[in-house]
């Protein structure tokens, strides 16, 4: 049984994202948040809330064990990019990508807990 969380629309880079994301996966919630509250990156924050939401679905919606769940897959895929512009030298404008990211979060249970 597995208990997912989406978040999307965030606004920052998936790029960034899945250096946080490669740190938590295949480790155990409890882990996974004391990782996550350490790490300074700006990524963190938006997967710690998305791992409490996760966790929070397993054990209301499915009656999963808490004790007993671990991050199966995190990933984060590429959202609409926001066009900016520049100005730069001779009346011209160079375009700035505001990219954004959906993030997914999976846990599950572990087998023979």
């Amino acid at each position: 049984m597995e208990a997912r969380a989406h978040s999307k629309f965030i606004r920052i880079s998936p790029r960034k994202v899945q250096i946080v994301c490669d740190l938590i996966r295949g480790k155990d919630v409890r882990t996974a948040q004391g990782i996550l509250s350490q790490t300074p990156k700006a990524a963190s924050e938006y997967l710690q809330k998305l791992l409490k939401s996760a966790a929070a679905n397993a054990e209301n919606n499915f009656e999963m064990d808490p004790d007993s769940l671990y991050v199966a897959e995190v990933f984060a895929t590429g959202g609409p990019i926001l066009k900016r512009g520049m100005p730069r030298a001779h009346g011209r404008m160079y375009r700035i990508n505001k990219r954004t990211s959906h993030i997914t979060l999976v846990v599950r249970e572990k087998e023979g807990a």
